[in-house]
């Protein structure tokens, strides 16, 4: 695999606009990864205030790209803490409670799902990208699967076999602009119940203004 993650969950190579804004996420990040450095002794303490003062105040992805440029790539975990990325990750489990994966967990390169009769839902809208392609082989049986996307974020089920089984794929509205920073490929047979592939809920307040999910 070619190409270095930067700390905002892209890879060097992947040809991202830098005049692209940067959202709070991508600024919380690059702050972690620097305060991570700090810690490795790769910063000293002035060199730390000065740049995480211009990581909260950058505007664009290419404002904190070079904030990061002369320091190792590291996945952060939800506690700020360097996390590692495993090759592969396999869930089994069998007529039991749901299985999530929410928030800012660390994406695998490779997800295995063996489960009968569990609700799966995998929302990606705060993951730790750590590839442009995450591959997940299903062995499913029962239930939902659900995936919750943002933009940036597209999912392929051509390679999914659906036996006795509902597929719902709803796209997140791509603005314009916005690259592909991930695509999730679905592989394997997923039989009964439902496939669902969905952009985040809106609050209340965004469906009483008409405004999308953040």
């Amino acid at each position: 695999m070619s190409g270095e993650m930067s700390p905002t969950g892209k890879r060097s190579d992947s040809g991202s606009s830098p005049g692209l804004r940067a959202s709070h996420a991508d600024r919380d990040r690059v702050v972690d990864v620097l305060r991570i450095a700090a810690g490795d002794g790769l910063l000293d303490a002035d060199e730390l205030d000065e740049r995480v003062e211009l990581a909260l105040a950058a505007r664009t992805l290419g404002e904190l790209a070079v904030l990061t440029a002369d320091l190792p790539a590291v996945s952060v975990a939800a506690d700020g803490t360097a996390a590692e990325v495993k090759d592969v990750v396999r869930i089994e489990q069998v007529f039991s409670g749901p299985i999530e994966r929410t928030g800012r967990w660390v994406l695998p390169r490779r997800l295995e799902l063996a489960v009968s009769w569990c609700d799966v839902t995998l929302d990606f809208t705060e993951a730790v990208i750590t590839q442009d392609t995450l591959r997940i082989d299903v062995a499913m049986a029962g239930k939902s699967l659900t995936l919750v996307t943002r933009p940036g974020i597209e999912v392929d089920v051509d390679g999914l076999a659906l036996a006795h089984c509902k597929l719902k794929h709803r796209r997140a509205p791509q603005p314009e602009g916005i690259p592909i920073t991930l695509r999730v490929e679905l592989v394997g047979q997923k039989a009964h119940g439902n496939v669902v592939v969905r952009p985040p809920r809106r609050t209340l307040g965004q469906w009483l203004l008409r405004r999308p999910a953040s």
